[in-house]
């Protein structure tokens, strides 16, 4: 009986793959993301190597030399930005934001930036709607004069009182600030419930903005990619979950990407995978085969993506030993 069932959910997985064939979300026009990596723990840490990563010049050539096309910077403006009016942000934090995205810029790298862990913003949206749109004021004016492969991401992992309905009149207003100084460059936007796959159908666009793209953030199952994080509460009890690449497994992450990419293809909108992973905690050979499946399986679909992240907790670079964890990059990026 066992044997029929997976001989059941092969021919499944099959059919999903050949589908998959056939479903490609909408191109993003004139401008290619690829394969792309997060330079996490760094600028959204509550302040640089806070979280034990301080950014490096070298760290952008290494990202070029071995193929990756994008970087994603996640910033934690809050944090270096005045409480009262203005909202002024610090022209130090700027100038080492310009430092990071220029360095980027001049090895060919897409670069991506983005407001991330404002935590006061989820927990009292309307207290926080002012500054949160004083902030995209400030940055829209400074990047206005960058080059096209500079992206704007409004807000990361919208969560708490920023429920869908809050989220989809923020973002409204945020667009239109940053559409003042830049109105034809891309803009990312992703669904609250953290940016959630599933929650995609929650997100409300303006259907007259064509420069927007979709982003979500994959992580299932959540037991095997945050299993012993220290940040999850009850984490501990999924130590040892491992992902063999089953045919039920893969067919999971399967029937989520075309959820995805069918949602993209009715709104005429492009989708980018902006962050998945699997913590260290798991087992490498479990995080090499995920990881693998996961990038191979968003590219059939014509998702790019960006690698959570580059050398920290999940990370494909080890930088105490300076050395690429080899297995983990070759998932991302194979050697043809």
């Amino acid at each position: 009986m066992a044997t029929r069932s997976l001989l059941i959910l092969g021919v499944l997985l099959l059919f999903f793959e050949t589908v998959a064939e056939n479903l490609k979300a909408p191109p993003i026009e004139g401008l290619s993301l690829g394969r792309g990596v997060n330079l996490g723990n760094a600028l959204e840490a509550p302040f640089e190597g806070a979280w034990g990563v301080i950014l490096r010049e070298e760290y952008f050539d290494l990202i070029a030399q071995v193929g990756f096309n994008t970087v994603r910077i996640p910033i934690r403006w809050s944090g270096h930005a005045a409480k009262f009016p203005p909202y002024t942000i610090s022209k130090q934090f700027f100038a080492r934001v310009d430092w990071a995205i220029e360095n980027a810029l001049r090895r060919g790298l897409n670069v991506i930036i983005n407001v991330h862990h404002y935590d006061e913003l989820y927990r009292d949206p309307e207290r926080e709607r002012e500054r949160f749109l004083a902030l995209w004021q400030q940055i829209a004016d400074r990047y206005s004069v960058y080059p096209e492969n500079l992206i704007f991401e409004l807000l990361n992992e919208p969560h708490a009182a920023l429920t869908p309905e809050v989220w989809n009149e923020l973002l409204r207003e945020a667009l239109r600030v940053v559409r003042k100084t830049n109105p034809e460059r891309w803009v990312i936007i992703g669904p609250g419930n953290w940016n959630h796959v599933r929650a995609l159908p929650t997100l409300n666009l303006p259907p007259e903005d064509k420069k927007i793209i979709v982003t979500f953030h994959y992580y299932e199952p959540f037991p095997f990619t945050h299993q012993g994080a220290e940040w999850v509460q009850g984490s501990a009890a999924w130590l040892g979950t491992r992902w063999t690449g089953s045919p039920s497994e893969k067919q999971a992450i399967v029937e989520d990407l075309d959820f995805a990419v069918r949602w993209a293809v009715a709104e005429g909108r492009p989708l980018f995978l902006g962050e998945f992973g699997a913590y260290r905690r798991a087992d490498m050979a479990s995080r090499v085969q995920w990881t693998a499946f996961v990038a191979r399986e968003a590219e059939k679909r014509g998702i790019p993506w960006a690698y959570w992240e580059f050398c920290a907790g999940f990370g494909i670079y080890d930088p105490a030993t300076r050395k690429w964890r080899e297995d983990l990059l070759r998932a991302l990026i194979p050697q043809n």
